[in-house]
């Protein structure tokens, strides 16, 4: 017997069949997704637009949503700059989308945001941290935390769990997610009695950091943050390991890929990375959703990204039935009074940013395995 659907989705399924048993199969609701399903970070597109489709399946396997069915239309970013901000276009102007979800990226929801801002058409980040991304406009919300709680969450697990004193810097010039970040840790660690002897930088895409690094090591340091992406970081750690630098390394939600482990081998051990979820938390609604989601994807083990992409689509569709509507002024209102919305990552309440208050996971890697550590509440 298949578990019951998560409590969130479960309440918008019985609104949904008490509104109208039977759906309009000719007049569905098109939902718009972009996301990286191919590229350099493709596991983070198909991570959240497996938890996207999972949440609007079940929706539409219970009713749908006022009486009509629920469709996705995906575009494929290919991880290209300036392609998030084509998507949205034909998304809104082609097929018509009552609203998008996406991106995991912040430099790549924020292409796409001021499309979406322009149009008035409600766009939902599932796990964009930068805090720049929902300061575009009133029709931009995310269901994730921001790098200024992110940040200050690692900034005194670093000083606090692993008592470092000293922390380096290596982040990359040309990522928003990981310029902002590094400036909030900084502030942070410093604020709280840490210094920073180095920091260095690299950009996207470069695979030798070992000039950096030796830099660092010189520096002397009980620690180091490196607020990149999956694919740097694994490399920047296993590059380092080879130059004998054996202290922790630590980093962001940016670290989330099965791809992290399989790059970095066993020169991961002794790391830690702040994130939304963790499928070994045992709380009732994680347990449902990882339960269903290994039924629905031939039994892989979802992410936070999947969980944030679920819990994103969960959300629209909850304003969309408390709207009434699908008109865009009145799901975005809708969405700002978005309240103790129960989902796979939590609660999700919206706040006057259109941020979202949410807990922070700290993973560590031990025996090439990822461990849940510990919960950061706000």
């Amino acid at each position: 017997m298949a578990a019951p659907l998560p409590a969130a989705l479960r309440l918008l399924a019985l609104a949904a069949l008490a509104a109208a048993p039977a759906m309009r199969a000719d007049d569905a609701i098109r939902v718009g997704e972009y996301a990286s399903l191919t590229g350099k970070e493709a596991s983070w597109g198909q991570s959240s637009h497996q938890g996207i489709a999972m949440a609007l399946e079940q929706i539409n396997a219970a009713g749908g949503v006022l009486g009509r069915r629920l469709e996705l239309l995906t575009e494929d970013n290919q991880t290209v700059p300036g392609q998030s901000a084509t998507a949205a276009k034909k998304l809104i102007s082609r097929d018509k989308v009552v609203a998008l979800l996406g991106e995991v990226s912040s430099g790549r929801s924020l292409e796409a945001a001021p499309i979406c801002q322009a149009n008035r058409i409600p766009m939902i980040a599932p796990a964009s941290t930068n805090p720049k991304v929902t300061q575009v406009g009133d029709y931009i919300f995310r269901v994730c935390f921001i790098d200024s709680f992110q940040g200050t969450v690692m900034a005194r697990f670093a000083g606090g769990d692993l008592k470092a004193r000293r922390v380096a810097l290596i982040s990359s010039v040309s990522n928003a997610y990981s310029v902002g970040l590094a400036r909030i840790f900084r502030e942070r660690f410093v604020a709280g009695g840490g210094a920073i002897p180095a920091e260095q930088k690299y950009a996207e895409g470069d695979k030798d950091f070992r000039a950096q690094l030796t830099a660092i090591r010189a520096a002397g340091c009980d620690a180091v943050f490196v607020p990149g992406y999956y694919t740097e970081a694994a490399l920047i750690v296993r590059q380092a390991r080879e130059l004998g630098m054996a202290m922790p390394f630590l980093g962001g939600d940016g670290w989330v890929s099965d791809e992290l482990l399989l790059i970095g081998g066993d020169a991961m051990n002794g790391c830690y990375y702040s994130t939304h979820f963790s499928p070994q938390n045992v709380s009732p609604e994680v347990r449902r959703f990882v339960e269903h989601y290994r039924a629905r994807w031939s039994g892989a083990t979802p992410d936070a990204f999947a969980a944030l992409g679920y819990d994103a689509a969960g959300v629209l569709v909850d304003a969309i039935r408390r709207a009434g509507s699908t008109e865009g002024p009145r799901v975005r209102d809708a969405l700002a009074r978005t309240r103790a919305f129960s989902g796979a990552t939590g609660e999700t309440t919206i706040d006057a940013n259109r941020d979202a208050s949410k807990p922070a996971t700290i993973i560590a890697i031990r025996d090439g395995r990822l461990n849940f550590l510990e919960t950061v509440a706000p």
